[in-house]
């Protein structure tokens, strides 16, 4: 089948185009670069032309609030209704584990604005809930970081390895869309502080993490449960300390 992919050209979509390839799907990736763009709409009719399925793994170029909500509202409603101009019969959608937990942070009200559109649409959808990829730890330390200092909350968090979402967001494209969400982590769960903490000492980074009960995540003060994910996840094999070995 025909499967467009955008963001096909970032760190899912490039695995995900050439997973579906391998698999005998038709995989296009489109993102600005191969002349598609859904904040302008630019694009979007030629590469939705004979697809069965879109896959939307794109985010935003700026993380500011106003501006993180453009982007997932204006993408989402001019992605929505290509679809449904071209007959798309699944909307597949990345998204994060814990959004409706993570009200607080403007990138995750987006983000959930973004869901919301979505099911609403009347298109047949599945969204992928996965948890924060290994290679995000730096870019979570750098948010935490004031200073010299990383502050982060001692609560519970599952992370997954980029190849393992892009695998889990292709076994959904593929399949009967479940008009809910699917969630994706990895194997282990780790105390986030613990985490970065060993994050960065194996890649020699002199920062030091202190623990902060009431350390903000992207704008959002943590429970211990905010970031896991719920009973009937898929576990991707994936662990952390062994792609950790593999970065040195």
């Amino acid at each position: 089948m025909k499967i467009a992919v955008i963001g096909g050209t970032g760190l899912i979509g490039s695995k995900l185009v050439a997973r579906l390839a391998e698999h005998g799907h038709e995989a296009v990736p489109a993102a600005p670069s191969t002349g598609v763009n859904t904040l302008t709409g630019e694009g979007l009719a030629e590469v939705l032309s004979g697809a069965s399925v879109v896959v939307d793994v794109s985010n935003s170029p700026s993380f500011a609030d106003d501006a993180v909500m453009e982007f997932f509202r204006t993408s989402t409603a001019n992605l929505l209704k290509a679809e449904a101009d071209a007959g798309v019969t699944h909307h597949v959608a990345l998204s994060v584990v814990g959004t409706e937990r993570l009200q607080e942070s403007g990138y995750f009200r987006a983000k959930q604005a973004q869901e919301e559109l979505i099911r609403s649409s009347g298109i047949p959808y599945s969204i992928v809930h996965a948890t924060q990829f290994f290679e995000f730890m730096k870019g979570i330390a750098d948010a935490a970081t004031d200073g010299g200092t990383v502050r982060l909350a001692p609560v519970g968090i599952q992370p997954v390895h980029s190849d393992d979402v892009a695998a889990a967001v292709g076994r959904t494209a593929v399949g009967t869309p479940v008009n809910g969400v699917v969630e994706v982590a990895g194997p282990d769960a780790f105390q986030l502080d613990e985490l970065i903490r060993q994050g960065l000492a194996a890649k020699g980074d002199p920062r030091e993490v202190v623990t902060d009960v009431h350390a903000r995540y992207f704008g959002a003060e943590l429970r211990e449960d905010t970031l896991l994910p719920g009973p009937d996840a898929h576990l991707a094999a994936t662990r952390f300390a062994d792609w950790l070995a593999q970065q040195r």
